[in-house]
């Protein structure tokens, strides 16, 4: 049978599923995001099995270092917001998007509109939300009026720009060799160095996922064909490990042991060190190769890859982000539990329906204009290379 919008796992479902996933991952990972996997059990009297609230109950205003983010209880944080906007700007251009775009169109979008930043609990400009290394956009693009294919050199190296890049793999459904492509143009903008190469990575592994037959092992086989330096040092050497383990609660030290080298975060995450976060071919984000690690071992399954993903701490909201959309892209929207999509939707009133029919709009116009173009290309190379008589 072909697939049609109304399929499940056709396009639709799986745009559906990456975004819904995403946000519900999101808000998952808000509430425990910076801690260490005993600190979560600690607090939580086990491990999260599902929505919690804010680390530090009624005291979220004001209790440090999270304040003045109501993260739990549902709410998204600046990884959906951020996905959300660049949604905004594909349906705005209605075609690929580059570092320009960014320019053009994501940063007016985050300072000039107020939208409801549902970890403020108010209605704010995004701006006003996103943290230093998203701000850096605004202030490079924006004010600094720089070439934003290079905007993003001198930015902290973090996952900032791969948070978001769900959707560039989304309208390159199966295509993850241009979906590839397309994040590093866009990231330009944001980040550089390994911050920017994972940013084309995670597109290209939704991107992958996206591919009809698709599974976790398949999806870790593209990321590696395409990642390049630490990244695909670090995703490799993550895989071997999630390989050995079909739960997450005993991989949880190895994991972050396969990771360590990579990462120059250190083992401190609060207190990262003089050589954090800066280039290096050598270097990896950890977010990225955790989230395609718990991939493997909940076998693709979204409640285990994701609450693996929360469980993991450290900067778990942006690993639960990551792994949520990979699996939600895999199987359709059906996989996200009802109960925590409801949640979600709700406390951070988000309309992903809407969302996800747009960019699935989007993504068809898209495909018209490519098979166009690459039509085009083909009619005049025919002429080009046609035997002359």
């Amino acid at each position: 049978m072909t697939p049609t919008a109304h399929t499940a796992n056709g396009l639709d479902d799986r745009i559906a599923g990456a975004l819904t996933g995403a946000a519900v991952g999101d808000a998952l990972g808000g509430p425990v995001e910076g801690y260490t996997p005993e600190q979560i059990a600690e607090r939580h009297g086990g491990r999260v099995q599902g929505i919690v609230g804010p680390w530090n109950g009624d005291e979220w205003r004001t209790a440090r270092p999270i304040a003045p983010y109501h993260k739990g209880n549902g709410h998204i944080t600046d990884d959906t917001l951020m996905t959300h906007a660049l949604i905004r700007v594909y349906a705005t251009v209605r075609d690929h998007l580059d570092a320009h775009a960014v320019a053009e169109h994501l940063v007016p979008d985050l300072m000039g509109t107020p939208r409801w930043i549902p970890d403020l609990e108010a209605e704010a400009l995004p701006l006003q939300r996103i943290f230093l290394a998203e701000k850096w956009l605004v202030a490079r693009l924006h004010y600094g009026h720089v070439d934003p294919r290079e905007a993003g050199s001198g930015n902290i190296v973090n996952c900032g720009a791969a948070m978001y890049m769900a959707p560039v793999g989304l309208v390159n459904a199966a295509d993850p060799a241009a979906a590839y492509a397309e994040a590093l143009d866009i990231a330009g903008a944001h980040q550089s160095s390994y911050g920017r190469e994972a940013a084309g990575v995670f597109a290209a592994s939704v991107a992958a996922a996206c591919t009809p037959g698709a599974t976790p092992a398949s999806v870790v086989d593209t990321a590696l064909s395409l990642a390049k330096d630490g990244t695909r040092a670090a995703i490799e050497a993550v895989a071997e490990v999630a390989v050995r383990h079909t739960d997450f609660e005993p991989a949880l030290s190895p994991l972050r042991a396969a990771m360590a080298p990579y990462d120059t975060v250190g083992p401190d995450y609060r207190s990262p060190g003089l050589g954090a976060r800066r280039p290096s071919r050598l270097h990896a984000v950890e977010e990225l190769p955790i989230a395609l690690g718990m991939l493997l071992i909940g076998g693709g399954d979204y409640r285990r890859s994701v609450l693996g993903s929360v469980n993991y701490g450290r900067d778990c909201d942006s690993i639960a982000t990551m792994a949520g959309a990979i699996a939600g892209a895999l199987h359709g929207a059906a996989v996200v539990p009802h109960e925590w999509a409801k949640t979600v939707v709700e406390a951070s009133r988000l309309d992903l329906d809407a969302t996800a029919r747009e960019l699935a709009a989007v993504a068809r116009e898209i495909f018209v204009r490519d098979t166009a173009r690459r039509r085009a290309r083909e009619e005049a190379f025919t002429l080009l290379t046609e035997t002359p008589r």
